[in-house]
């Protein structure tokens, strides 16, 4: 709520201000010698101060500048040259400028830059989220979280608004940390019991020599050992997807990207699925180009499609084919997994990709399966540039299309830590 007021006030402000000075530039007379910036690059002029403006009409002397240094939201308009024009008092506070590279000037960080000329070329506004480091190298400080908003005013002038967002990032970190150090707590005993189960299930057989009252205890103990067996392998399955999760969510670094043969990877998905498929009776085709790379981690792609694989065996039923789709569009690589199975409701189509959430519980249940296997493709294609998308009807089976990259990123992302939210929004 409070980050939609100050966006909108923000906007209302820079648009009294834009406008009321190119008014007022045709109508003053030029600045001062002592107007100018020392330093500043081609004897750049200082901005002057809303204070400074005539009141106007209705008296609001100064109102735009004040608005904006009244914000929590960090504000920055930068020029042609990249150079920061309007600057408000809670970006200087975040450490938004550095030191020019001239004695008495002043820069944008680099980042802001790097927005901004991202801005001008395409003429599309760009959000990121990402963690900045304050103090010097090495330092116990924490990072600082920022939202940034980069906005085209005009041709030349690009205003990006800065949110600070560290709390938010402290406690996802503090909560992916709690998820990864409790799961690899729970590896252990869970390992024993399985060890346990499995010693049980030898311990009683029944031999052919058994009185039919001890038959009936064997039998009992047997099904309590096949149940706990079942859970506890279930349970395994829980602990792994959730440590999987957090490492893709960013408890570890991700990465460099590398060409990744996609015939490899199909292979491998095939071969990890061949013993599920087969219990159903289920047959799974591929069709698709040789010798097709992509770019990135050759083991999460091949946990991507393989989930999406085992995911499709489990929602369909035996005597049916899920069948492998690959193609190349543009710059990008598109994979298909098509299965014959029950479909998905349009309710459940917008939250399947959800973490927990089972579209089927019943269904879920009884084939084990813990709701993350989806939502770790959806990290992994997010966090290679990709995404993931669904088409389903109930009844009619499934189609889950997975993109990933087919060469390297041109453009560096501004940080290692950044994540982009949107991107693709024209206009301001």
């Amino acid at each position: 709520m409070e980050w939609g007021y100050a966006v909108g006030l923000v906007s209302a402000a820079l648009a009294v201000g834009v406008g009321a000075g190119l008014t007022l530039a045709r109508f003053r007379r030029p600045p001062a010698a002592d107007a100018v910036r020392v330093g500043s690059p081609e004897g750049r002029a200082a901005i002057e101060p809303d204070d400074d403006r005539p009141a106007g009409k209705n008296g609001l002397k100064g109102l735009g500048r004040k608005s904006l240094d009244s914000l929590r939201v960090g504000v920055v308009v930068l020029d042609a040259d990249d150079y920061p024009v309007l600057v408000n008092p809670a970006a200087r506070a975040m450490g938004l400028l550095r030191s020019g590279g001239a004695p008495g000037t002043i820069a944008a960080h680099p980042i802001l830059r790097t927005l901004a000329g991202q801005v001008r070329r395409t003429g599309v506004r760009r959000e990121v989220e990402l963690d900045l480091p304050r103090g010097r190298a090495g330092g116990a400080q924490a990072p600082l979280g920022l939202h940034l908003r980069a906005v085209a005013l005009n041709s030349t002038h690009v205003a990006v608004e800065a949110a600070d967002v560290t709390e938010s990032h402290r406690l996802a970190r503090v909560r992916r940390d709690f998820v990864a150090n409790v799961s690899h707590e729970l590896k252990t005993p869970i390992g024993a019991l399985q060890l346990l189960a499995e010693a049980l299930l030898d311990a009683t057989q029944l031999p052919e020599s058994v009185p039919e009252a001890q038959s009936e205890d064997l039998m009992a103990a047997r099904r309590f050992a096949e149940r706990i067996h079942h859970e506890s392998a279930r349970m395994g399955r829980l602990v792994s997807e959730l440590l999987e999760l957090s490492r893709l969510q960013g408890a570890e670094p991700l990465p460099s990207p590398e060409p990744v043969a996609l015939d490899w990877v199909i292979a491998e998905v095939l071969d990890r699925t061949r013993t599920t498929s087969s219990a159903k009776s289920i047959e799974i085709t591929y069709s698709g180009p040789k010798g097709l790379m992509a770019y990135g981690s050759d083991s999460q792609f091949a946990t991507a499609v393989a989930n999406l694989v085992e995911n499709a065996i489990a929602y369909s039923g035996p005597d049916t084919k899920v069948e492998l789709t690959m193609r190349q569009e543009d710059d990008w690589i598109e994979i298909d997994v098509a299965d014959q199975g029950i479909g998905i409701s349009p309710q459940d189509v917008d939250r399947i990709f959800e973490r927990f959430y089972r579209a089927d519980q019943a269904r879920s249940r009884a084939t084990g399966g813990t709701g993350l296997g989806l939502a770790i493709v959806k990290h992994i294609a997010t966090n290679h540039g990709g995404r993931v998308d669904v088409t389903s009807a109930l009844g009619a089976g499934s189609t889950f299309t997975l993109r990933l990259p087919a060469r390297p990123s041109e453009s560096p992302s501004p940080s290692p830590t950044a994540i982009e939210i949107e991107s693709g929004v024209t206009g301001q």
